[in-house]
């Protein structure tokens, strides 16, 4: 069984970077890596939208990235944290209404509805983009810095 210890808060790193194919359990695991760099940061109110909102980005490569390959990036500020799930997969995601009793097509609306902002960078070779999110604290109105290098 795998397990996941979290840094004591003063060793928390304000970024984390993965590259690797995800699978069925992955959104699972990076869930749990992404609420202890969000308690161990002092941003335990945004950690449920923001594991909703990485579960659904990790879905997305699962479905419909050939070889599930993605670069993974979670960027903590005192205000909030931007995620980033990066692939080379030139297909767009799509804030789609679907059909209600259909499964799939509700990703990205939920996306949308549980964080403050969200987007998607192509790269400049058209060979891929970077679908981002950020969750901010109460209280706050600024945008983040970003992307994560």
């Amino acid at each position: 069984m795998n397990h996941v210890t979290g840094p004591r808060t003063t060793d928390v790193e304000s970024e984390y970077h993965a590259e690797f194919a995800v699978g069925e359990h992955s959104a699972r695991h990076l869930r749990r890596i992404l609420r202890l760099y969000l308690v161990g940061s002092g941003l335990a109110e945004v950690t449920d939208a923001a594991e909703l909102a990485l579960t659904e980005l990790v879905a997305n490569v699962v479905r419909h990235v050939p070889g599930r390959r993605c670069c993974i990036c979670f960027l903590l500020q005192p205000g909030g944290a931007r995620v980033e799930v990066a692939d080379g997969c030139p297909e767009l995601p799509v804030r789609a209404g679907g059909d209600p009793l259909g499964d799939g097509g509700r990703g990205m609306v939920i996306v949308a509805a549980v964080t403050d902002r969200w987007g998607v960078t192509v790269r400049p070779d058209g060979r891929g983009k970077t679908v981002w999110f950020e969750c901010l604290a109460d209280g706050v109105s600024a945008t983040l810095p970003g992307p994560c290098p």
